[in-house]
Parts: structure tokens; C-alpha cells; sequence
């Protein structure tokens, strides 16, 4: 059986849909005769707010910031030499767009990874760009949190092992 964390208030955590959002409060709700209790989690980026029960926190696949060991690993990835892929971009975006919202930094890392090649040599759609801005966007706010560094640090951080490749 899978442990269920329990999040305290003001702590940052990562939803996989949304990315990173720190946890405002721990409400509760009455929903017909149930009392049920609410995260209430700021995206302040996005201007949201998300109210997830906190028996569904698991399953939502909701968790902590990242350690530094796996934030490591993650960045190690991105200096992998990768080869473009020939698959149709549509069955690409959908493995991309399922990597980003697993909540896995490593998926984000894939994903700039391979997109970082077409970003390079010019060869990128309007999508291709959106996608890659999405995945970059989260993951420089997780990083950034991780290491105690601003977003434009962490930024050129990402960018340092891209160029290793």
C-alpha cells in the first residue's frame, strides 16, 4: 500500500497538470452529510486556485518539490545527446503532452531535451514551441525552488546542460 503524504500549509508541491503551486490552506467541506477536507493550492503564475480533496491528493498524483538528487538526475538528462525523432508529430505531441502532465521531472527533462534539438536548428512549429515553453515554464519553477535560485537563474542553469549536448 502507498503511503499517503500529508502537505502542511505554505509548502510547495507539484501537480501534474498544473505544475508547481504552493498550498494556501486545508479547508473543509460538508458535501451533503460528508465533511470533507480541501488542499487549496496557488498557481500564482497562472492566476488559479485548485481545491483537491485530500483523500484524492494520491491518486491526483500530487507531490513534493523534488529532491536535489533526483533534480540532479533530471538535469543530467538534458545533456544526453538525443537523435530527432521520425515519428508524426501528432503521436509526438501526445507522448510529450503525457510526459508533462505525469508530474515527473524527468519526463519534463525528456521532453525539453528532444525539443531543445528542434528549438536549435530552427525546425520548430507554433506547437512544437508551446509545448516545449510548457515543459521549460514548470520546469524551471520546480529548480528554481529546489536550488533557492530565481527563475532567470535556473533558466540559464536548464541551458548550460542543453548546450553540453
Amino acid at each position: 500500500m502507498v503511503e499517503k503524504k500529508r502537505f502542511k500549509v505554505g509548502e510547495f508541491v507539484v501537480y501534474p497538470a498544473h505544475g508547481v503551486g504552493k498550498l494556501i490552506d486545508i479547508e473543509e467541506h460538508e458535501v451533503g452529510n460528508t465533511k470533507i477536507d480541501l488542499y487549496v493550492i496557488d498557481f500564482d503564475k497562472d492566476h488559479m486556485v485548485l481545491r483537491l480533496p485530500v483523500d484524492k491528493a494520491n491518486s491526483a498524483g500530487l507531490r513534493g518539490i523534488s529532491g536535489r538528487d533526483e533534480m540532479l538526475a533530471a538535469l543530467k538528462m538534458l545533456s544526453v545527446k538525443t537523435k530527432k525523432k521520425k515519428a508524426m508529430w501528432s503521436r509526438r505531441a501526445q507522448e510529450y503532452e503525457a510526459k508533462i502532465n505525469s508530474g515527473s521531472v524527468g519526463g519534463l527533462a525528456d521532453v525539453i531535451r528532444e525539443l531543445y534539438t528542434y528549438q536549435v536548428s530552427g525546425e520548430q512549429s507554433y506547437s512544437e514551441r508551446q509545448i516545449y515553453q510548457t515543459a521549460m515554464e514548470r520546469f524551471v519553477r520546480e529548480l528554481s525552488l529546489v536550488e533557492n535560485i530565481d527563475e532567470e537563474a535556473a533558466s540559464s542553469r536548464i541551458h548550460s546542460f542543453l548546450e553540453v549536448a
